[in-house]
């Protein structure tokens, strides 16, 4: 039978791949690579990077396939996400079926943590439902959430209180009920915008654990405007930008 790791390669430092994630990169035969165009190349550049460094020499195979465009305009989320996950779904099947054989390894390379904020598994768990045969592994990573709190020195949590993770398209409709730290992804619209009240403090990062990592904090209602023209200099640069942050409410 075919098996397939998903393995998690951290937030975008090759030194944040674990020893569990290089073990699982050393038994692999074939790595799934999805091209994402030539404004993201540097996230295909940061995966070959890995592969250096960690299989040196090794007789591996890499099978890229265009990762489908998304609709982002589309007024229907739901149905948005669904086409685009479908179309990603075929692409995979596709490079499974064609490139791997029975008793081969393959591998996808997933930024931070595979069980967190990604599409690879749920797809996977679909192609299994509809009858391709696979063993497989997961190999977890450290996530864009953990690098964030390291990075600014914080924990997450506060005692007695909990973390919830959330979306930009989420935060628009307010702020969470039940509770007082928020952390943000996927946030292409600023949503953090609307809050302006005193007591609450943003903990902001793009490009973590990579060369261009940027990284603001402070009181929202005085640094909001500054991460807002940070994320628009930094798109207009690369033409990309991915960051995650957390909102805090001071407790009085």
């Amino acid at each position: 039978m075919r098996k397939i790791v998903v393995i998690g390669i951290g937030a975008g430092d090759p030194r944040q791949v674990t020893m569990e994630a290089v073990e699982a990169l050393n038994r692999c035969d074939v790595f799934f690579i999805l091209d994402k165009g030539p404004d993201k190349r540097q996230l295909a550049q940061v995966r070959q990077e890995i592969l250096d460094r960690y299989v040196p020499g090794g007789s591996y195979r890499l099978v890229h396939a265009p990762d489908p465009e998304r609709d982002r305009t589309a007024g229907r989320y739901a149905e948005a996400v669904a086409d685009w996950r479908r179309r990603r779904a075929a692409a995979y099947q596709d490079m499974v079926t064609r490139e791997l054989a029975d008793g081969q390894t393959g591998a996808f390379l997933v930024w931070g943590d595979p069980a967190l904020f990604d599409s690879t598994l749920p797809i996977l768990a679909g192609l299994a439902e509809g009858g391709l045969s696979f063993e497989l592994d997961v190999i977890p990573g450290i996530s864009s959430v953990s690098a964030l709190a390291a990075r600014h020195q914080i924990t997450l949590n506060r005692i007695g209180s909990p973390v919830q993770i959330t979306t930009g398209r989420r935060l628009d409709d307010g702020w969470p009920p039940a509770t007082d730290d928020v952390v943000v992804m996927l946030d292409s619209r600023t949503a953090f915008e609307q809050f302006t009240e005193d007591d609450v403090d943003i903990y902001w990062g793009a490009y973590l654990g990579t060369p261009d990592e940027v990284l603001i904090s402070g009181p929202l209602s005085q640094v909001a405007p500054r991460i807002a023209a940070e994320r628009a200099e930094q798109r207009e640069r690369k033409g990309w930008v991915m960051d995650t942050y957390l909102l805090r409410r001071n407790r009085r």
